[in-house]
């Protein structure tokens, strides 16, 4: 995953309700020490603020994003929203090199469309199908360290830990229908 998707992933994170650092380097799938540059991007940008609370244990550090770190989440939203529409579209016109074309173009967005649900499994399946290849030969398996497993994906994905994708460390499927 590239430098900006990692900044939309994190910054995606956090505008979900997660606050806390670990919790955050978990779900976006980001080392600790490249995410300390991240947050600190983030909030040179404006884009989230830090609070430092006193608790029980000691100090403990919020991060929230800011109004216009909310904003800037919504609108990349709507920019995977609409790469996705552009590569399902080409999809249905049945141009296999025209669609293996965008998706190796997209193929840094793949990550954080999985992540965020705007990407569907099954239509994404068929287009692997359809240019003959695998997932794999887009997506490296550490950038889908955290797909599939989130609890607060967004619309158009109903996966939780109750059933739905669970990926491997082999970076492939394991789907469990709940039966």
């Amino acid at each position: 995953m590239d430098e900006e998707n990692k900044e939309t992933s994190v910054l995606g994170v956090i505008s979900r309700g997660i606050s806390k650092f670990d919790k955050i380097a978990r779900e976006s799938n980001v080392e600790p020490k490249e995410l300390e540059s991240i947050l600190q991007k983030l909030e040179n940008s404006g884009l989230i603020k830090v609070d430092e609370k006193k608790g029980l244990l000691g100090k403990k550090i919020e991060i929230n994003p800011t109004e216009k770190g909310y904003k800037e989440f919504e609108r990349q939203l709507k920019i995977l929203q609409g790469k996705w529409n552009q590569l399902e579209n080409t999809y249905k016109s049945g141009n296999k090199q025209e669609l293996e074309q965008k998706l190796k173009e997209d193929k840094s967005f793949l990550p954080s469309m999985m992540m965020f649900g705007i990407v569907d499994m099954v239509m994404f399946s068929m287009m692997f199908s359809m240019i003959g290849s695998s997932m794999g030969n887009f997506i490296p398996a550490e950038d889908l360290g955290g797909v599939g497993n989130n609890e607060n994906n967004t619309e158009g994905s109903d996966m939780g830990n109750d059933g739905g994708t669970d990926i491997g460390n082999d970076g492939g499927f394991d789907i469990d229908i709940g039966f």
